[in-house]
Protein backbone atom coordinates (compact mmCIF):
# COMPACT_ATOMS: atom_id res chain seq x y z
CA UNK A 1 0.00 0.00 0.00
CA UNK A 2 1.53 3.33 -1.07
CA UNK A 3 1.87 6.22 1.34
CA UNK A 4 -0.94 8.28 -0.17
CA UNK A 5 -3.38 5.40 0.19
CA UNK A 6 -2.27 4.82 3.77
CA UNK A 7 -2.89 8.47 4.64
CA UNK A 8 -6.39 8.20 3.14
CA UNK A 9 -7.08 5.13 5.26
CA UNK A 10 -5.82 6.92 8.36
CA UNK A 11 -8.18 9.86 7.82
CA UNK A 12 -11.16 7.61 7.06
CA UNK A 13 -10.61 5.43 10.12
CA UNK A 14 -10.16 8.45 12.39
CA UNK A 15 -13.50 9.76 11.12
CA UNK A 16 -15.07 6.34 11.68
CA UNK A 17 -13.77 6.35 15.25
CA UNK A 18 -15.39 9.72 15.81
CA UNK A 19 -18.78 8.81 14.39
CA UNK A 20 -19.09 5.40 16.01
CA UNK A 21 -18.29 6.30 19.61
CA UNK A 22 -20.78 6.98 22.35
CA UNK A 23 -20.83 10.65 23.26
CA UNK A 24 -19.13 11.85 26.42
CA UNK A 25 -21.04 15.10 26.60
CA UNK A 26 -19.61 17.82 28.77
CA UNK A 27 -22.51 18.06 31.20
CA UNK A 28 -22.16 19.01 34.82
CA UNK A 29 -23.59 20.99 37.71
CA UNK A 30 -22.46 21.96 41.21
CA UNK A 31 -24.49 21.61 44.38
CA UNK A 32 -23.64 22.83 47.87
CA UNK A 33 -25.37 21.10 50.81
CA UNK A 34 -25.24 22.25 54.45
CA UNK A 35 -26.63 19.90 57.11
CA UNK A 36 -27.49 21.46 60.45
CA UNK A 37 -29.98 20.60 63.25
CA UNK A 38 -32.51 18.85 61.05
CA UNK A 39 -32.23 21.40 58.25
CA UNK A 40 -30.63 20.93 54.86
CA UNK A 41 -29.72 24.03 52.90
CA UNK A 42 -29.00 23.60 49.19
CA UNK A 43 -27.54 25.91 46.58
CA UNK A 44 -27.73 24.32 43.14
CA UNK A 45 -25.56 26.00 40.49
CA UNK A 46 -26.59 25.35 36.90
CA UNK A 47 -24.40 26.34 33.91
CA UNK A 48 -26.28 28.02 31.07
CA UNK A 49 -25.54 25.00 28.85
CA UNK A 50 -27.61 22.82 31.16
CA UNK A 51 -30.30 25.44 31.74
CA UNK A 52 -30.92 25.72 27.99
CA UNK A 53 -31.97 22.08 27.95
CA UNK A 54 -35.07 23.13 29.91
CA UNK A 55 -36.26 25.60 27.27
CA UNK A 56 -38.61 24.64 24.45
CA UNK A 57 -36.12 25.52 21.74
CA UNK A 58 -33.00 24.37 23.61
CA UNK A 59 -31.06 27.52 22.76
CA UNK A 60 -32.21 30.11 25.32
CA UNK A 61 -31.64 30.28 29.08
CA UNK A 62 -35.03 30.08 30.84
CA UNK A 63 -35.98 32.32 33.74
CA UNK A 64 -34.94 31.42 37.25
CA UNK A 65 -38.45 30.35 38.21
CA UNK A 66 -38.48 27.79 35.39
CA UNK A 67 -35.14 26.35 36.50
CA UNK A 68 -36.32 26.36 40.11
CA UNK A 69 -39.56 24.55 39.25
CA UNK A 70 -37.59 21.87 37.43
CA UNK A 71 -35.11 21.41 40.28
CA UNK A 72 -37.95 21.26 42.80
CA UNK A 73 -39.04 17.99 41.18
CA UNK A 74 -35.54 16.53 41.00
CA UNK A 75 -33.57 17.44 44.14
CA UNK A 76 -34.24 16.95 47.81
CA UNK A 77 -33.36 15.34 51.11
CA UNK A 78 -34.84 12.66 53.33
CA UNK A 79 -34.53 11.65 56.98
CA UNK A 80 -35.28 8.18 58.33
CA UNK A 81 -36.75 7.26 54.98
CA UNK A 82 -39.21 10.18 54.88
CA UNK A 83 -38.87 13.16 52.50
CA UNK A 84 -37.84 16.44 54.10
CA UNK A 85 -40.34 19.21 53.48
CA UNK A 86 -39.33 22.31 51.51
CA UNK A 87 -39.12 25.15 54.03
CA UNK A 88 -37.72 27.72 51.62
CA UNK A 89 -37.43 28.03 47.86
CA UNK A 90 -36.86 27.47 45.13
CA UNK A 91 -35.36 30.96 45.09
CA UNK A 92 -33.08 32.42 42.42
CA UNK A 93 -29.90 33.90 43.91
CA UNK A 94 -27.23 36.19 42.50
CA UNK A 95 -24.61 34.31 40.48
CA UNK A 96 -21.69 34.90 38.16
CA UNK A 97 -22.39 35.34 34.42
CA UNK A 98 -23.05 32.05 32.65
CA UNK A 99 -24.62 30.34 35.67
CA UNK A 100 -27.92 30.22 37.56
CA UNK A 101 -27.97 29.74 41.34
CA UNK A 102 -31.12 28.27 42.89
CA UNK A 103 -31.49 28.01 46.67
CA UNK A 104 -33.60 25.58 48.73
CA UNK A 105 -33.98 24.80 52.40
CA UNK A 106 -35.44 21.49 53.61
CA UNK A 107 -36.80 20.82 57.08
CA UNK A 108 -36.28 17.23 58.24
CA UNK A 109 -38.13 15.46 61.03
CA UNK A 110 -34.87 14.53 62.77
CA UNK A 111 -31.13 14.50 62.23
CA UNK A 112 -30.81 10.74 61.79
CA UNK A 113 -30.24 8.89 58.55
CA UNK A 114 -30.23 12.02 56.39
CA UNK A 115 -29.75 11.43 52.69
CA UNK A 116 -29.52 13.86 49.80
CA UNK A 117 -30.45 13.12 46.21
CA UNK A 118 -30.50 14.67 42.76
CA UNK A 119 -31.90 13.28 39.51
CA UNK A 120 -31.53 16.57 37.64
CA UNK A 121 -30.51 16.53 33.95
CA UNK A 122 -29.93 12.77 33.68
CA UNK A 123 -32.94 12.43 31.38
CA UNK A 124 -31.23 14.86 28.98
CA UNK A 125 -27.64 13.63 29.35
CA UNK A 126 -27.14 10.27 31.09
CA UNK A 127 -23.43 11.06 31.55
CA UNK A 128 -24.25 14.24 33.52
CA UNK A 129 -22.26 14.66 36.76
CA UNK A 130 -23.15 16.78 39.77
CA UNK A 131 -20.23 17.80 41.99
CA UNK A 132 -21.81 17.84 45.45
CA UNK A 133 -19.98 19.81 48.15
CA UNK A 134 -21.24 18.76 51.57
CA UNK A 135 -20.85 20.15 55.09
CA UNK A 136 -22.25 17.69 57.61
CA UNK A 137 -23.66 18.48 61.05
CA UNK A 138 -20.22 17.98 62.62
CA UNK A 139 -18.75 20.74 60.43
CA UNK A 140 -16.76 18.39 58.19
CA UNK A 141 -16.43 19.25 54.49
CA UNK A 142 -16.14 16.67 51.73
CA UNK A 143 -17.19 16.09 48.13
CA UNK A 144 -19.31 13.47 46.43
CA UNK A 145 -20.08 12.80 42.78
CA UNK A 146 -23.76 12.31 41.95
CA UNK A 147 -24.25 10.40 38.70
CA UNK A 148 -27.02 8.62 36.82
CA UNK A 149 -26.14 5.42 38.67
CA UNK A 150 -25.56 7.12 42.03
CA UNK A 151 -28.26 9.72 42.60
CA UNK A 152 -28.44 9.45 46.41
CA UNK A 153 -25.84 9.81 49.15
CA UNK A 154 -26.21 9.08 52.87
CA UNK A 155 -24.92 11.91 55.06
CA UNK A 156 -25.72 10.65 58.58
CA UNK A 157 -26.70 7.30 60.04
CA UNK A 158 -25.59 3.72 59.51
CA UNK A 159 -25.43 4.05 55.72
CA UNK A 160 -23.08 7.03 55.83
CA UNK A 161 -19.36 6.69 55.43
CA UNK A 162 -17.17 4.91 52.99
CA UNK A 163 -18.29 1.61 51.48
CA UNK A 164 -14.62 0.63 51.82
CA UNK A 165 -14.64 0.94 55.60
CA UNK A 166 -14.90 -2.79 56.21
CA UNK A 167 -13.36 -3.97 52.95
CA UNK A 168 -10.36 -6.28 52.93
CA UNK A 169 -7.18 -6.03 50.84
CA UNK A 170 -8.65 -8.28 48.13
CA UNK A 171 -11.57 -5.89 47.71
CA UNK A 172 -9.12 -3.05 47.06
CA UNK A 173 -7.33 -5.26 44.52
CA UNK A 174 -10.65 -6.03 42.82
CA UNK A 175 -11.47 -2.31 42.63
CA UNK A 176 -8.19 -1.65 40.83
CA UNK A 177 -8.75 -4.49 38.36
CA UNK A 178 -12.31 -3.41 37.59
CA UNK A 179 -11.15 0.17 37.02
CA UNK A 180 -9.02 -1.11 34.13
CA UNK A 181 -11.52 -3.63 32.76
CA UNK A 182 -14.45 -1.18 32.83
CA UNK A 183 -12.49 1.90 31.77
CA UNK A 184 -12.53 1.98 27.98
CA UNK A 185 -10.23 5.01 27.89
CA UNK A 186 -7.54 3.38 30.03
CA UNK A 187 -7.77 0.12 28.07
CA UNK A 188 -7.49 2.03 24.78
CA UNK A 189 -4.32 3.73 25.99
CA UNK A 190 -2.76 0.42 27.05
CA UNK A 191 -3.54 -1.12 23.66
CA UNK A 192 -1.93 1.91 22.03
CA UNK A 193 1.24 1.19 24.01
CA UNK A 194 1.21 -2.41 22.76
CA UNK A 195 0.76 -1.15 19.21
CA UNK A 196 3.77 1.20 19.33
CA UNK A 197 6.08 -1.42 20.93
CA UNK A 198 7.74 -3.59 18.31
CA UNK A 199 9.91 -5.48 20.83
CA UNK A 200 9.38 -6.86 24.31
CA UNK A 201 12.02 -4.45 25.60
CA UNK A 202 10.08 -1.48 24.20
CA UNK A 203 6.91 -2.75 25.86
CA UNK A 204 8.72 -3.07 29.20
CA UNK A 205 9.97 0.52 28.90
CA UNK A 206 6.55 2.04 28.28
CA UNK A 207 4.69 -0.08 30.85
CA UNK A 208 7.34 0.70 33.49
CA UNK A 209 7.10 4.43 32.87
CA UNK A 210 3.32 4.32 32.95
CA UNK A 211 3.31 2.33 36.19
CA UNK A 212 5.70 4.69 37.98
CA UNK A 213 3.70 7.72 36.89
CA UNK A 214 0.24 6.56 37.87
CA UNK A 215 1.43 5.07 41.17
CA UNK A 216 2.88 8.44 42.17
CA UNK A 217 -0.13 10.60 41.38
CA UNK A 218 -2.63 8.06 42.65
CA UNK A 219 -0.99 8.34 46.06
CA UNK A 220 -0.84 12.15 45.91
CA UNK A 221 -4.51 12.44 44.95
CA UNK A 222 -5.99 9.95 47.40
CA UNK A 223 -4.03 11.34 50.35
CA UNK A 224 -5.20 14.85 49.46
CA UNK A 225 -1.74 16.28 48.79
CA UNK A 226 -2.64 17.20 45.21
CA UNK A 227 -6.11 17.10 43.65
CA UNK A 228 -6.44 18.75 40.22
CA UNK A 229 -9.79 19.44 38.62
CA UNK A 230 -11.37 16.09 37.67
CA UNK A 231 -12.71 17.55 34.43
CA UNK A 232 -9.21 18.57 33.32
CA UNK A 233 -7.91 15.08 34.02
CA UNK A 234 -10.68 13.38 32.00
CA UNK A 235 -9.86 15.62 29.05
CA UNK A 236 -6.10 14.99 29.30
CA UNK A 237 -6.63 11.22 29.53
CA UNK A 238 -8.53 11.42 26.24
CA UNK A 239 -5.73 13.52 24.72
CA UNK A 240 -3.12 10.88 25.64
CA UNK A 241 -5.14 8.30 23.68
CA UNK A 242 -5.17 10.54 20.60
CA UNK A 243 -1.46 11.25 21.07
CA UNK A 244 -0.43 7.59 21.29
CA UNK A 245 -2.52 6.86 18.18
CA UNK A 246 -0.93 9.80 16.33
CA UNK A 247 2.53 8.55 17.30
CA UNK A 248 1.71 5.16 15.81
CA UNK A 249 0.61 6.79 12.54
CA UNK A 250 3.72 8.96 12.33
CA UNK A 251 5.95 5.98 13.06
CA UNK A 252 4.19 3.76 10.52
CA UNK A 253 4.09 6.29 7.66
CA UNK A 254 7.60 7.66 8.39
CA UNK A 255 6.11 11.15 8.04
CA UNK A 256 5.56 12.49 11.57
CA UNK A 257 5.48 16.17 10.53
CA UNK A 258 1.88 16.30 9.22
CA UNK A 259 0.65 14.40 12.28
CA UNK A 260 2.56 16.65 14.69
CA UNK A 261 1.37 19.83 12.99
CA UNK A 262 -2.20 18.59 12.81
CA UNK A 263 -2.52 17.76 16.52
CA UNK A 264 -0.53 20.79 17.65
CA UNK A 265 -2.55 23.19 15.49
CA UNK A 266 -5.81 21.76 16.83
CA UNK A 267 -4.81 22.63 20.39
CA UNK A 268 -3.53 26.07 19.37
CA UNK A 269 -6.83 26.80 17.58
CA UNK A 270 -8.74 25.74 20.70
CA UNK A 271 -6.61 28.14 22.76
CA UNK A 272 -7.40 30.94 20.30
CA UNK A 273 -11.10 30.08 20.41
CA UNK A 274 -11.05 30.23 24.20
CA UNK A 275 -9.41 33.66 24.03
CA UNK A 276 -12.32 34.77 21.84
CA UNK A 277 -14.86 33.59 24.40
CA UNK A 278 -15.71 30.10 23.14
CA UNK A 279 -17.02 27.60 25.70
CA UNK A 280 -13.83 25.62 26.25
CA UNK A 281 -13.19 24.37 29.77
CA UNK A 282 -9.41 23.83 29.72
CA UNK A 283 -7.18 26.80 30.63
CA UNK A 284 -5.48 28.53 27.70
CA UNK A 285 -2.01 27.84 29.13
CA UNK A 286 -2.80 24.11 29.29
CA UNK A 287 -3.98 24.08 25.67
CA UNK A 288 -0.91 25.95 24.42
CA UNK A 289 1.43 23.81 26.50
CA UNK A 290 -0.30 20.64 25.31
CA UNK A 291 0.03 21.76 21.69
CA UNK A 292 3.76 22.46 22.04
CA UNK A 293 4.38 19.19 23.88
CA UNK A 294 2.37 17.10 21.41
CA UNK A 295 4.03 18.59 18.31
CA UNK A 296 7.59 18.29 19.61
CA UNK A 297 7.06 14.82 21.05
CA UNK A 298 5.64 13.45 17.80
CA UNK A 299 8.46 15.04 15.80
CA UNK A 300 11.11 13.73 18.19
CA UNK A 301 9.92 10.12 18.32
CA UNK A 302 9.17 10.11 14.59
CA UNK A 303 12.79 10.98 13.75
CA UNK A 304 14.42 8.50 16.16
CA UNK A 305 15.28 4.97 15.14
CA UNK A 306 15.02 3.71 18.72
CA UNK A 307 12.58 5.81 20.75
CA UNK A 308 12.08 3.23 23.49
CA UNK A 309 14.00 5.13 26.18
CA UNK A 310 12.31 8.41 25.32
CA UNK A 311 8.93 6.70 25.59
CA UNK A 312 9.87 5.56 29.10
CA UNK A 313 9.94 9.23 30.17
CA UNK A 314 6.92 10.26 28.15
CA UNK A 315 4.74 7.39 29.33
CA UNK A 316 5.74 8.37 32.86
CA UNK A 317 4.12 11.75 32.13
CA UNK A 318 1.09 9.96 30.69
CA UNK A 319 1.01 7.80 33.80
CA UNK A 320 0.91 10.91 36.01
CA UNK A 321 -2.26 11.98 34.18
CA UNK A 322 -3.91 8.56 34.28
CA UNK A 323 -3.06 8.22 37.99
CA UNK A 324 -5.34 11.15 38.76
CA UNK A 325 -7.93 9.46 36.58
CA UNK A 326 -7.60 6.24 38.61
CA UNK A 327 -8.09 8.27 41.78
CA UNK A 328 -11.41 9.73 40.63
CA UNK A 329 -13.31 6.53 41.45
CA UNK A 330 -11.82 6.36 44.92
CA UNK A 331 -12.51 10.03 45.63
CA UNK A 332 -16.23 9.41 45.08
CA UNK A 333 -16.15 7.56 48.41
CA UNK A 334 -15.29 8.84 51.87
CA UNK A 335 -12.07 6.94 52.35
CA UNK A 336 -11.19 5.48 55.76
CA UNK A 337 -8.14 7.54 56.66
CA UNK A 338 -6.60 4.82 58.83
CA UNK A 339 -6.54 2.40 55.89
CA UNK A 340 -5.14 4.59 53.12
CA UNK A 341 -1.87 2.65 52.88
CA UNK A 342 -3.69 -0.67 52.52
CA UNK A 343 -6.07 0.84 49.99
CA UNK A 344 -3.27 2.29 47.86
CA UNK A 345 -1.29 -0.95 47.85
CA UNK A 346 -4.33 -3.05 46.99
CA UNK A 347 -5.76 -0.70 44.37
CA UNK A 348 -2.37 -0.28 42.68
CA UNK A 349 -1.87 -4.04 42.64
CA UNK A 350 -5.28 -4.45 41.03
CA UNK A 351 -4.48 -1.83 38.40
CA UNK A 352 -1.22 -3.62 37.57
CA UNK A 353 -2.96 -6.98 37.30
CA UNK A 354 -5.53 -5.42 35.00
CA UNK A 355 -2.86 -3.76 32.85
CA UNK A 356 -0.79 -6.94 32.52
CA UNK A 357 -3.93 -8.89 31.61
CA UNK A 358 -4.84 -6.41 28.87
CA UNK A 359 -1.30 -6.30 27.47
CA UNK A 360 -0.74 -10.07 27.54
CA UNK A 361 -4.20 -10.70 26.15
CA UNK A 362 -3.52 -8.39 23.20
CA UNK A 363 -0.11 -9.95 22.51
CA UNK A 364 -1.39 -13.53 22.73
CA UNK A 365 -4.37 -12.73 20.51
CA UNK A 366 -2.08 -11.21 17.90
CA UNK A 367 0.16 -14.28 17.92
CA UNK A 368 -2.87 -16.55 17.61
CA UNK A 369 -4.03 -14.67 14.51
CA UNK A 370 -0.54 -15.00 13.01
CA UNK A 371 -0.49 -18.77 13.59
CA UNK A 372 -3.94 -19.16 12.08
CA UNK A 373 -2.87 -17.01 9.11
CA UNK A 374 -5.67 -14.55 9.89
CA UNK A 375 -3.45 -11.55 10.62
CA UNK A 376 -3.31 -8.63 8.17
CA UNK A 377 0.06 -7.00 7.37
CA UNK A 378 1.38 -5.08 10.37
CA UNK A 379 1.60 -1.68 8.58
CA UNK A 380 -2.04 -1.89 7.53
CA UNK A 381 -3.21 -3.05 10.95
CA UNK A 382 -1.18 -0.32 12.66
CA UNK A 383 -2.69 2.35 10.43
CA UNK A 384 -6.24 1.12 11.02
CA UNK A 385 -5.93 0.65 14.78
CA UNK A 386 -3.99 3.88 15.32
CA UNK A 387 -6.46 5.90 13.25
CA UNK A 388 -9.31 4.57 15.34
CA UNK A 389 -7.42 5.55 18.52
CA UNK A 390 -6.93 9.08 17.19
CA UNK A 391 -10.62 9.39 16.36
CA UNK A 392 -11.64 7.92 19.73
CA UNK A 393 -9.27 10.12 21.72
CA UNK A 394 -10.15 13.35 19.89
CA UNK A 395 -13.87 12.67 20.17
CA UNK A 396 -13.62 12.20 23.93
CA UNK A 397 -11.21 15.13 24.28
CA UNK A 398 -13.50 17.55 22.43
CA UNK A 399 -16.58 16.19 24.16
CA UNK A 400 -14.98 16.80 27.55
CA UNK A 401 -13.70 20.29 26.82
CA UNK A 402 -16.01 22.01 24.33
CA UNK A 403 -19.44 23.12 25.51
CA UNK A 404 -21.70 23.46 22.49
CA UNK A 405 -24.99 25.34 22.50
Amino acid sequence: MNRRARWVWCVLLAMLGVTSLRAHTLSESISSWQISAGHVRLQFIVPDLEAKRLSKTGDVVPLGNVIGAYLKEHVGASAAGKPCAIALGPRAMASVPGFSNIEFEFACSDNLNIKIHSSAFYEFVPSHVDFARIQDDAGHFYEELLTHDRQEVAITGADAGSPLRNAGLLEFVRLGMMHIFTGIDHMSFMLGLVLISRRVRDLLFVVTGFTIGHSLTLGLAVTGILRPDAQYIDALVALTIALIGAENIGDSTRHPLPVALGLGCLLFMMAAAKALGAGISLPMTLLIGGGIFSAFYLLLTGQMRDAGRVRLLVTLVFGLIHGFGFASNLLEMRLPANRLAELLVGFNAGVEIGQVTVVLGAVLLARLFVRLHLAMPRPLFTDLAASFLVGEGLYWFLGRTVALG
